[in-house]
């Protein structure tokens, strides 16, 4: 896996987007630091599908229980004395 700054990733974007295509995984960095990864499209789209798989909220969780529907509590949150 290359590592490459930002500058030399600017001045040489066609090989790194060739190394790419060959299936590397290429790093840029920025101070030293990695900021950014140049991958093949596939990774990619591996990356896009696991990222929409994502957990149901509680409220869809709670849905799923057979039986009794949940309903609101009327009483308000919270009490203001004043």
């Amino acid at each position: 896996m290359p590592i490459v700054s930002l500058k030399d990733a600017k001045a040489g974007f066609s090989s790194l987007v060739d190394e790419a295509v060959k299936g590397n995984f290429v790093t840029i960095t920025r101070h030293g630091k990695p900021v950014a990864a140049l991958v093949p499209v596939e990774a990619a789209e591996i990356a896009r599908k696991a990222m929409a798989k994502k957990r149901p909220g509680l409220v869809a969780y709670l849905r799923t229980f057979p039986g009794e529907t949940f309903e609101r509590n009327p009483a308000p949150s919270r009490t203001v004395d004043l």
